[in-house]
């Protein structure tokens, strides 16, 4: 097991720290009212790439020795993952291709060719492409990035820093998991400088892997068929599931439905757009609303990088406040 401490983190946020400011933590008065708890709001879909993962493309790219820089990289992803890493190598000038399954979200394809990076579009899925990406690393001598590198991790618990450092009395976080980078960040990083907050996953129950991981307590894989973009993932990665399995409080999971209505909410409660991923701590929230009343809770929008249809599903959505 790679071994990942809160050193680590304070040592990617030095890292980070020239490029990227905090995050916006913020409470609204009408979404406060509505789920019966203080909610304090993580924005990370205003980070330049619209999400989270740019914190650890970004550290994760500043510790590459020059050769393997020259040699560029390439990573497979949906999407925020490959902004991350599309972003983190223009900031370096380092060569970049990324692999996505087919018919991937048209905007976040646009993004990452606008920072520079090639896109290639391979296979039914995740796995598909994955495998697609693994052969083109190799034959061109390429490094891969996997979705849960430990330098992801540490780059992303700097968020989770943020959070602690504003919010030091915060009850319970919710936090949002695909790969798992970020549910393993925040539970190494509360452990360390908050363990009295509990920390909960949150994944859809039509793509359980992570969460089923977890509970069977090795890596399985699962049916994948969410239509939320970043939590769309068909098997458990083995670093996040180490570090979560220790420290993680609880791993819940929440309907597509419920997700969809939890980014309508913050869109009237909270003047917020967010992915379905970036939703889903919310929608885990006001499914268990009664346990939390009172309570100081954090929730964690990882991404705002919605497509056109997708918006236009939220404003279709079930109200939850209604």
């Amino acid at each position: 097991m790679t071994e990942l401490s809160l050193t680590d983190v304070l040592r990617a946020r030095r890292t980070i720290e020239p490029h990227l400011p905090p995050t916006p933590l913020w409470s609204y008065p009408m979404l406060n009212e509505v789920v019966g708890a203080t909610v304090h709001v993580k924005h990370e879909n205003t980070q330049p790439t619209g999400a989270f993962k740019v914190r650890g493309g970004i550290t994760l790219l500043a510790g590459m020795r020059p050769e393997e820089r020259e040699r560029g990289v390439l990573a497979f992803s949906t999407g925020n993952h490959a902004q991350s890493i599309a972003y983190a190598a223009r900031l370096f000038d380092v060569p970049c291709v990324i692999v996505m399954p087919e018919n991937p979200n048209p905007a976040k394809v646009g993004a990452v060719r606008a920072l520079g990076a090639d896109v290639e579009v391979h296979g039914r899925g995740m796995s598909e492409a994955q495998e697609h990406a693994e052969k083109v690393a190799d034959d061109r001598g390429m490094t891969l990035i996997g979705v849960a590198e430990p330098e992801l991790i540490s780059g992303v618990g700097t968020l989770y820093l943020e959070i602690f450092e504003a919010v030091p009395d915060l009850d319970v976080l919710f936090v949002p998991v695909g790969g798992g980078s970020g549910a393993a960040a925040a539970s190494l990083v509360a452990s360390a400088v908050a363990p009295r907050c509990r920390v909960i996953a949150v994944q859809s129950e039509s793509s359980p892997a992570a969460h089923d991981s977890w509970r069977a307590g090795a890596c399985v894989t699962r049916p994948n068929h969410t239509v939320v973009e970043g939590l769309a993932t068909g098997r458990g990665f083995d670093l996040p599931q180490q570090i979560m399995r220790d420290r993680l409080t609880d791993f819940v999971l929440v309907s597509d439905g419920r997700i969809r209505s939890a980014q309508r909410l913050l869109l009237t409660h909270a003047h917020t757009l967010a992915e379905g991923a970036g939703a889903a701590p919310l929608a885990a929230l006001l499914a268990r609303r009664a346990e939390f009343t009172g309570r100081r809770v954090g929730v964690v929008c990882t991404g705002g990088n919605a497509s056109a249809a997708e918006v236009t599903e939220v404003l279709a959505a079930a109200d939850p406040a209604g």
